[in-house]
């Protein structure tokens, strides 16, 4: 389901020309009929960030911490003021994974650098392998209920216990070989905290939960994604990773999908989210979103209403309505249909790696190449 919205979309531009970030102001308005039901039409406002994906944001009060694969943009959405921090400002990579906080700190996970923590008196204490890191590669932090932080790699998930990162011996790591298979792959994309105290990861081989220092993990053949032989035509213009990678090639032929030459791997888990009543959320490569409710499977594609089966975020906002990044546009679920967006109805770019809710009510969408301000939302 697509609304007819009366958008107004304004160009903000960050110019930070050192970055190669775009730095000229534009202004556009897209126009389509409005419809009775909506009372209020959505207005769209843009930054952009150049040629740049936009991965994960935080919001701290007014300002938002913009994680891209240039680096971290602090912007005051008041006053439109910005700043970039990059490797010159200390940081070991510009790829930008992850942002969020840690006891009360900027917490950056890069690609290639480490995990970076932001001092009070400014600068960086950045942990890395010799540190007891898992990978330099960080993808994903989360800091618990019981105050232990987990750390996403690309070489398994550390567990840091009570947060404390500069004591060595509080360091463990979880990979595929010493939890016996109960962590079904290495390469962990996104970590949640269930309402019951439960640790859940998206790796590349299916869905884990670590609970009272046990392991069980679910994969396609358990129910996670949609079958092929549904998405196959749904999927037929995405590139498949596989003629080009031997890491997917490999994972291909891992599940038997030596034939399928389109972008389409149910086990692959990019996005998750853990609802508020505990239903967990998965986003698949082109499987789709699946629904966990602790018994069963249920998976939703584009014959359902999603904009496309490459699902790449996952967000419950403060309505517990949730929102879904894809390949192809955003939707937002309500529990009963899907909602979608895309650049004709005021999206930066419709492929949507990131969001994050503002006190104000606000959304912000990140693509690649900028992110968008969604106010005015039912």
């Amino acid at each position: 389901m697509r609304p007819a919205l009366l958008v107004a979309v304004v160009a903000i531009a960050i110019a930070i020309p050192t970055a190669g970030y775009w730095a000229a102001t534009q202004r556009t308005a897209v126009v389509s009929p409005a419809h009775p039901k909506w009372q209020k039409a959505a207005d769209f406002s843009h930054f952009r960030v150049g040629e740049r994906n936009v991965k994960s944001m935080l919001m701290e009060g007014n300002i938002l911490w913009v994680g891209t694969s240039g680096g971290v943009v602090r912007y005051d959405t008041v006053t439109d003021q910005y700043r970039l921090i990059d490797n010159r400002s200390g940081l070991l990579a510009n790829g930008i994974f992850h942002v969020s906080k840690l006891g009360g700190r900027l917490a950056v996970g890069t690609y290639g650098g480490g995990l970076s923590v932001m001092k009070p008196e400014g600068g960086w204490e950045t942990y890395n392998i010799p540190d007891g890191l898992a990978d330099a590669f960080v993808y994903s932090v989360l800091e618990a209920a019981d105050g232990d932080v987990w750390i996403a790699t690309w070489s398994g998930a550390n567990r840091v216990r009570k947060g404390v990162l500069r004591d060595p011996a509080s360091w463990e790591t979880f990979t595929v070989a010493n939890t016996q298979g109960g962590l079904p792959n290495d390469w962990v994309y996104a970590l949640a905290q269930g309402p019951d105290g439960a640790i859940w990861f998206a790796t590349e081989g299916g869905l884990a939960r670590y609970q009272d220092g046990k392991w069980h993990n679910w994969k396609h053949t358990d129910g996670v994604g949609a079958p092929y032989e549904l998405v196959r035509t749904q999927n037929a213009d995405m590139h498949d990773p596989g003629a080009a990678s031997e890491h997917h090639a490999r994972q291909k032929q891992e599940m038997g999908l030596q034939k399928v030459d389109v972008a389409y791997n149910p086990n692959y888990i990019v996005a998750l989210a853990v609802a508020h009543d505990g239903t967990v959320w998965c986003g698949t490569w082109g499987g789709g979103l699946a629904r966990f409710d602790g018994r069963s499977w249920k998976n939703f594609t584009v014959a359902d209403g999603l904009p496309g089966n490459h699902v790449f975020m996952l967000m419950e906002d403060a309505k517990r309505r949730l929102w879904i990044g894809t390949g192809s546009g955003l939707a937002r679920y309500d529990g009963r249909e899907f909602t979608r967006y895309t650049t004709a109805d005021g999206l930066f770019a419709n492929n949507v790696f990131s969001a994050v809710a503002g006190d104000n009510g606000n959304l912000w969408i990140g693509s690649y190449g900028g992110v968008a301000r969604i106010r005015g939302l039912p």
